[in-house]
């Protein structure tokens, strides 16, 4: 079963009709406890480092994230989902990550003329 974990920073509802498409049956979770069984996890996230990790973290989801991690089960990060599991984001201040993926969340050096993020 795919869990697609609920911190009240992503389009869960998208994410979920997404492998349902596919023929896959996902529910969304913020229970601890079925985050920690889940076979594979998902981690959606659209918003501002800062906030998101803090949220993580306000939900005792930090932990049973790690040990998902840990035991080698599968996990999906998509876009700030993703993010979050590096060392750290330089995005606003620096804000330490969950420390899964070496490395380091800055901004793309790119002209002023280009919007970054680019979305479309």
């Amino acid at each position: 079963m795919i869990t697609i974990i609920d911190y009240q920073m992503g389009n869960l509802r998208s994410v979920q009709k997404g492998f349902e498409k596919v023929g896959c049956a996902a529910t969304i979770s913020s229970d601890p406890a079925e985050i920690a069984r889940a076979g594979k996890l998902v981690l959606p996230g659209v918003g501002a480092f800062a906030d998101a990790i803090a949220e993580l973290r306000r939900r005792d989801l930090v932990e049973p994230i790690k040990e998902h991690i840990a035991a080698g089960r599968p996990l999906l990060g998509i876009c700030l989902g993703l993010q979050l599991l590096f060392d750290v984001s330089y995005e606003d201040g620096q804000h330490a990550g969950l420390g899964v993926l070496p490395g380091e969340v800055v901004r793309f050096d790119v002209p002023r003329e280009y919007k970054v993020p680019h979305m479309g």
